[in-house]
């Protein structure tokens, strides 16, 4: 089956996160419980992903600790110190982290991807969060996190800051004329000077222009806000969705928001995240689906649920469905769009807290699939050629077992029906999203007086 020449390619992503994102993974006997800070281990799950041709892999990242150390394995390394290290062992994969708009500031944000993008070859993306709850915030020094809203505005302002800051350094300010002893041009390095609601910005940065000039920019949220603010900025957005009629919904609404903000629909993909249980036949995927789920502590990941519905945990009866009487997303001021997706979940299939449970056990919320190689490729098929993804964020429920299996059972199948690479034609992560290099926009604009950096030559 080959491919017609008018049809986009499909993108993944590996979503990677310590021995897995299945709860009870690092339970399993395969499983190291201390995989989560062995560099060694990230830069083999690293190498599965680039052999597969996969575009990117990403780590999550939060400041603030995930889970409860006490019942699975919690603590994470900084997600851009690590994508450093993982830069070195490979030479074609895209390396996104995330970081949060709450709390860095934009100079120093924009220092750490120019950086990574350098030393990547031109690899580098950033997952454009902002951090909700007052537990992060108290690692701050601060009592609670602004509201959702103000939170999104700050985060607009945040990525318009970065990009001067990125765009302080033409491309060709670097001439390194030893004859005439200039190594830099200083009038092709300027200082964006901003002002504005929330931040004062002198420059300019201290990197120059890296090789994609900015990283990608990817975005995860989806409640009204975030959708807003991925039409605007995001150029890859990674999304949580349960059934092809919501993905599909999420897409074409997404799409017509980033036509309305001016900017083309394909420069923005759409990646919806799925959680692979994959085995040689449908009964023996279905069964280790079934012993992971066993796995999970149940009263533990009742008061995760609790946590997340902003409830005591003993209004919720591990066999009884949800209470009637639970928070609207209005009232909540952080991941509305995840907790409007997990109470749908539960409210559209009538599903016990203990159910519940094992759906959200795997992806937290992102879909579940067990079943083969075949069959997983036959589902992202439909979705993308539905309308629904133009790529997906996969996330293996085991790792690096789930990881092995997908890149080399199911990503054979998607080449051989012409849906994905065979091979790495770019060189950038840009390329591989078949995304452009943002124009220098010194080139475009006449310097203002008095906008002229310091610049030793």
């Amino acid at each position: 089956m080959t491919r017609p020449s008018d049809r986009r390619p499909l993108h993944l992503n590996a979503f990677l996160m310590s021995v897995g994102h299945h709860e009870a993974a690092w339970r399993l006997p395969e499983s190291d419980p201390y995989a989560a800070t062995d560099v060694e281990h990230y830069r083999r799950l690293a190498a599965i992903a680039e052999r597969g041709k996969l575009d990117s892999l990403f780590l999550a990242d939060s400041p603030v600790q995930f889970g409860n150390p006490g019942r699975r394995p919690a603590g994470r390394l900084e997600p851009i110190v690590l994508l450093t290290a993982l830069a070195a062992a490979t030479r074609h994969i895209g390396l996104i982290a995330t970081a949060s708009t709450s709390y860095y500031e934009p100079y120093n944000l924009a220092r750490l991807f120019a950086s990574l993008d350098h030393v990547s070859g031109g690899r580098a993306g950033w997952n454009i969060v902002t951090t909700a709850g007052a537990d992060a915030a108290r690692n701050f020094g601060l009592d609670d996190t602004p509201p959702h809203r103000e939170r999104y505005e700050r985060a607009g302002e945040f990525v318009e800051v970065a990009t001067k800051l990125w765009d302080s350094w033409a491309d060709d300010a670097i001439v390194a004329d030893k004859e005439r002893g200039v190594h830099a041009e200083a009038d092709r390095v300027r200082a964006p000077r901003h002002r504005g609601t929330y931040f004062r910005v002198d420059g300019p940065l201290n990197v120059p222009r890296s090789p994609q000039a900015y990283p990608l920019l990817v975005q995860a949220g989806s409640s009204e806000d975030g959708k807003d603010f991925a039409a605007r900025h995001a150029e890859a957005v990674f999304t949580a969705q349960q059934t092809l009629e919501e993905a599909k919904a999420f897409y074409a609404d997404l799409k017509r928001r980033v036509t309305a903000a001016g900017r083309n629909a394909d420069a923005v993909k759409i990646l919806p995240g799925i959680v692979p249980v994959i085995a040689d036949t449908e009964a023996q995927a279905l069964e280790l689906e079934a012993e992971l789920d066993r796995l999970i502590l149940p009263e533990y990941a009742k008061r995760q649920l609790a946590e997340r519905l902003r409830i005591d945990p003993d209004e919720l009866d591990l066999d009884a469905e949800l209470p009637d009487d639970i928070p609207t997303e209005d009232e909540i001021e952080g991941a509305k769009s995840r907790y409007t997706l997990i109470v749908d979940l539960a409210r559209r299939e009538h599903l016990t807290v203990r159910q519940l449970i094992g759906r959200l056990g795997g992806g937290r919320g992102h879909r579940t699939f067990a079943g083969t190689a075949t069959q997983v490729a036959d589902t992202l098929q439909q979705w993308f050629t539905a309308g629904a993804a133009d790529g997906f964020n996969v996330m293996p429920a085991v790792l690096p077992s789930g990881l092995e299996a997908f890149v080399d059972k199911v990503v054979p199948i998607l080449q051989e029906r012409g849906l994905f690479r065979t091979e790495y034609t770019g060189r950038t992560l840009r390329e591989h999203y078949g995304l452009p290099r943002p124009a220098d926009r010194l080139a475009e604009h006449a310097r203002e007086p008095g906008e002229l950096a310091s610049v030793q030559v």
